[in-house]
């Protein structure tokens, strides 16, 4: 057989097979996959977070479309582990600003999130969502009754410590400042490969996770509060997490879940503009 007509024949199968469903690359074996039909979904979550006030320096870590929801603005950090999901099992700290979109609808704003090793949620997160993830060393360790996340960068730098002690359940008045269904924001940046600037994109993107609560044999849906305390044990410029500097802390939070993840609409894109002379 032709060797070039196998080739062809090989590679329209591809295109065939393959290529409608892919969101990634390889484009024949992408890393990840995705689609309008396709959400991310996470089981067998567990997570602590704590919301607490910041001062005024969490605007400048806003872009412009977005403004703080609550005056002072209202930041979270969290660590949650993720034992099984479509990108696979793995670990996740992340820090977030509570803010209203050009719409009026409220969530967070992530300027920082690490996970540990896994290429595909490193990956996907970047590229689909703009979500700003590095690899980090995190533990979600439970000890008696104190819950206990680190994230460390590199391995020995201790970034922060968050420790719980969620000792009852969620009341009604704490839950006004819980929600299942939280929206999420973004940057996701094209750089430039050329000096000129061409191929520059930047896009604010709106995505958001629907959680639904596991329940105990009780029936009673597993979302716990407490006493929750967080620390920035050594900052760093190369991971600024502690740029949300901690004030008063407002809710702290145990919960077990299992999530779907989707991405919703780009808000903003700005692009760079290059002449080209060639077109004149």
């Amino acid at each position: 057989m032709n060797s070039s007509i196998s080739n062809r024949a090989n590679c329209s199968e591809i295109k065939e097979d393959a290529m409608p469903g892919v969101k990634g690359i390889p484009l024949d074996a992408p890393l990840y996959h995705g689609g309008k039909n396709r959400g991310g979904a996470f089981l067998g979550c567990q997570a602590i977070n704590l919301m607490f006030s910041v001062g005024h320096e969490a605007n400048c870590l806003l872009p412009k479309e977005l403004a703080p929801a609550a005056n002072p603005a209202i930041a979270i950090v969290g660590v949650a582990s993720y034992r099984s999901s479509t990108v696979g099992p793995y670990l996740e700290c992340y820090s977030g600003i509570q803010v209203r979109d050009p719409d009026g609808e409220t969530g967070y704003y992530i300027p920082y999130i690490y996970v540990t090793v896994n290429d595909a949620a490193l990956a996907s997160g970047r590229e689909v969502l703009g979500a700003p993830k590095k690899l980090a060393h995190i533990r979600l360790i439970r000890e008696g009754g104190l819950i206990q996340g680190t994230l460390e960068r590199p391995k020995g730098k201790r970034l922060l410590t968050l420790t719980a002690q969620p000792d009852e359940r969620m009341s009604s008045d704490s839950r006004q400042m819980y929600s299942a269904r939280t929206n999420f924001y973004s940057v996701r940046q094209l750089p430039p490969i050329i000096e000129s600037g061409k191929g520059e994109v930047t896009q604010l993107v709106k995505w958001c996770t629907d959680r639904t609560l596991r329940r105990d044999e009780r029936g009673e849906e597993v979302l716990f509060t407490g006493p929750t305390s967080l620390t920035y044990d050594s900052p760093s410029i190369i991971d600024p997490v502690h740029n949300l500097t901690v004030g008063q802390a407002l809710l702290g939070t145990y919960e077990e879940y299992d999530a779907r993840l989707e991405a919703i609409d780009i808000l903003s894109e700005e692009s760079n503009p290059v002449n080209d002379d060639r077109r004149a």
